[in-house]
């Protein structure tokens, strides 16, 4: 289930923030900018609400794994199917380093690690999807020599 969200131009709600406050009612609303990172504006209760709601799943998934561990990551696991483009070793690490940033948010309230640590790895899991590419960034790489003694007189 997604969220309704409509789209303004930063600039329009500048100009008059009486023609875009109102679509709050329904929506969320996404302040697109040229120069930054887009915002987001919504109604509180409706921030509350998801805030709560991930809180709770996240200290919920958190007291699955200090129980146990192995459930934990095939439940995570399970929610990311892009997982299977990892090789098993980096599956395991990413669950595991997800997981962990994911109790981490949850005890802290800070989430944005683990939303860091969530798309760097689906980017990971995109590249070993080509195995060309994959094949590509696992070297050899041109300039790649026998290791260079330091000159003397270096520090």
């Amino acid at each position: 289930m997604s969220m309704v969200t409509k789209n303004f131009q930063y600039s329009a709600f500048l100009r008059g923030p009486s023609q875009v406050l109102p679509s709050l009612d329904h929506a969320d609303i996404i302040l697109e900018r040229r120069d930054d990172e887009n915002l987001v504006l919504m109604r509180m209760e409706r921030f509350q609400a998801g805030s709560d709601s991930l809180h709770i799943a996240a200290r919920a998934l958190a007291i699955v794994a200090r129980r146990n561990l192995s459930l934990a990551e095939e439940v995570l696991a399970e929610e990311l199917p892009w997982l299977t483009w990892l090789p098993e070793t980096e599956r395991q690490e990413c669950v595991r380093e997800l997981l962990g940033q994911l109790m981490a948010g949850a005890d802290t309230g800070e989430l944005l690690p683990f939303g860091r640590a969530l798309t760097s790895w689906r980017s990971t899991a995109v590249i070993w999807s080509d195995p060309e590419l994959a094949g590509d960034l696992q070297g050899p790489f041109p300039g790649d020599g026998p290791e260079v003694t330091r000159p003397a007189d270096a520090p």
